[in-house]
């Protein structure tokens, strides 16, 4: 099957065609992403295999449709940036990988915490300049406080795991509470309730239009005051702006970050020779207690493989079947 594969950098070519050798798709890497501007690359694809920042809206979908493609194959779990409503007016298949590793995600997430928390990045940074003083790294220890994990998940449910073991209490918030959590300890709550108990609140909810700007100026405003909050879900489940607000104001003690709003033109980028023009992203990096990495949680060998490998069997079935093994359904949409 000839698939046009979209934002692919060396590590996505060397898992993709590693997990191909078998299968053997004609795959055809192109290191652009996905828009209305690229999408004339996939002519004569009969499938568009994407990442999480590629555009599968209306007009992009229209164009692959009437080159040929048949299937979108996203090498995510999340779909928030395809259009399923107009792939289901087209008659065209979404498929994602619905879970890779989630230990590569949570771990992260875990890690950002404590190198946050004990100020790893800035100590790391005077060491190297000779500086070996103390002023400014102090931290707190992680027993005995509480971590509101919002989404309960299996990477919500893997970091509660993780908070525990470090003799923290676990806050969970989730419309569809998890058995596993609550065997953990976890104790569900409103979000409200949540917000306002946490030392730590990190984020593991989908993107969908119920949480966007989940946490946005009003949520900020019942955080405990010093709260840090950590991000590995998707970036517009934060409202950016309010978050500068709220870590002008102290309100937010600290913040961590692995995904952004608006970082479809940043993130995969090497951009250390440019200016960095989006006004609020750099404004973020003036603070000395932001850390910042660049949708680097999921980058781990195990989930890798297990992207690829699942991409490759999507298409693999959808060529033999005209169904791929975990296809998004369209019943969701109107």
């Amino acid at each position: 099957m000839k698939v046009a594969v979209f934002s692919t950098k060396a590590y996505d070519r060397h898992f993709l065609a590693a997990a191909n050798s078998e299968a053997g798709h004609h795959l055809n890497f192109l290191e652009a992403r996905l828009t209305d501007q690229t999408v004339s690359a996939a002519d004569g694809a009969e499938a568009a295999c994407i990442f999480v920042n590629d555009d599968a809206g209306p007009r992009v979908l229209e164009a692959l449709h009437r080159q040929g493609v048949r299937l979108v194959a996203l090498r995510s779990a999340g779909f928030n940036h395809v259009d399923l409503a107009k792939a289901k007016a087209l008659g065209m298949v979404v498929a994602r990988v619905p879970e890779y590793s989630p230990h590569a995600v949570a771990e992260h997430t875990v890690a950002l915490i404590l190198a946050l928390n004990r100020r790893i990045h800035r100590a790391y940074a005077r060491v190297r300049e000779g500086n070996f003083a103390l002023d400014g790294l102090l931290g707190f220890d992680l027993n005995g406080r509480t971590v509101g994990v919002i989404g309960s998940g299996k990477i919500g449910v893997l970091v509660m795991r993780i908070m525990r073991g470090f003799g923290c209490d676990v806050l969970a918030c989730d419309p569809s509470p998890s058995a596993e959590a609550e065997a953990l300890g976890a104790r569900f709550v409103s979000l409200p309730e949540l917000i306002e108990g946490s030392d730590i609140i990190t984020l593991h909810c989908p993107l969908t239009p119920e949480t966007r700007h989940l946490i946005n100026a009003e949520a900020i405003a019942g955080m405990r005051k010093g709260a840090m909050l950590v991000n590995t879900s998707r970036g517009a489940v934060i409202d950016t702006r309010a978050v500068i607000q709220g870590l002008k104001s102290g309100r937010i003690g600290s913040l961590a970050l692995d995904v952004y709003e608006e970082e479809g033109d940043l993130f995969f980028e090497n951009l250390s020779d440019e200016v960095i023009k989006d006004d609020v992203f750099a404004r973020l990096l003036t603070f000395p207690n932001v850390l910042i990495t660049g949708h680097q949680a999921f980058f781990t060998i195990d989930a890798l493989t297990a992207i690829a490998e699942t991409t490759i069997a999507n298409i693999t079935a959808f060529e033999a079947t005209g169904r791929p093994l975990h296809e998004i359904s369209t019943e969701r949409v109107v």
